[in-house]
């Protein structure tokens, strides 16, 4: 299986954002790239997404295998529900995409230590597809302690960490800290910075295009770098 895992530092970094432009990127460039969002919880909207920015034409079923009403982490949400989440489901259907495309680009559910279910967290699930991880963080301030949180974990438990990503998902004034916190970060775990995407002014990405994702989102991250490593 080739591709890339997308993960964030916490929810609401973006990585949905950075995924789609990404999956677009890597389909302009002639890739037969897949997505799958493994878990949605609350809605399938970023599913929706990353299958319009990829153009993949997948069943809608199998880019997000498991859907959770509830918006809350899904081993909650599926207790909620009187449902246990199927991960062997998974696995086979990111197996079947895997066959299908090239390369294959899979966003998970928040951060790393998100419970899928009992005992078993999203970083069970990105080192089960043995995919390299990309991280998605912010700049801001405390960006070096999550950021370095989730490269640890990552680490600790035999997952490589292709880079970081770091998302201006909202706008703020720019200081000391988003100017310096990316090369800190890298100087203290030795993961590189594959990109600094700007907050995308004017743009709702509810009703982009692949051109837009591409635009705003990749054209700032380092695909050359990243291709080389997931392909």
């Amino acid at each position: 299986m080739k591709g890339v895992f997308i993960t964030g530092t916490d929810t609401g970094v973006g990585k949905t954002v950075v995924a789609a432009g990404i999956a677009a990127s890597l389909k302009a460039r002639g890739i037969r790239v897949g997505v799958l969002k493994p878990v949605a919880t609350g809605g399938r909207e970023d599913a929706e997404l990353l299958r319009r920015a990829s153009g993949a034409e997948d069943d809608p079923a199998m880019i997000n295998p498991v859907f959770l009403r509830h918006a809350l982490a899904p081993s909650v949400a599926a207790e909620l529900e009187g449902i246990e989440v199927d991960v062997g489901r998974i696995r086979r259907t990111a197996q079947t995409l895997s066959e299908r495309h090239d390369l294959l680009v899979v966003e998970g559910v928040g951060g790393l230590l998100v419970p899928i279910r009992d005992g078993f967290f999203v970083a069970d699930l990105a080192l089960t597809l043995e995919l390299p991880l990309l991280i998605v963080a912010r700049r801001r301030l405390g960006a070096i302690n999550h950021t370095l949180m989730t490269i640890e974990c990552a680490k600790a438990r035999g997952i490589a960490v292709a880079g970081v990503v770091y998302n201006d998902v909202n706008w703020t004034e720019k200081g000391t800290s988003e100017q310096t916190n990316p090369e800190v970060i890298e100087r203290l775990s030795d993961v590189p910075c594959l990109g600094i995407v700007p907050f995308a002014e004017g743009l709702d990405f509810t009703h982009a295009g692949p051109e837009d994702f591409i635009q705003r989102v990749a054209a700032h991250i380092q695909m050359d770098r990243l291709l080389g490593i997931i392909s």
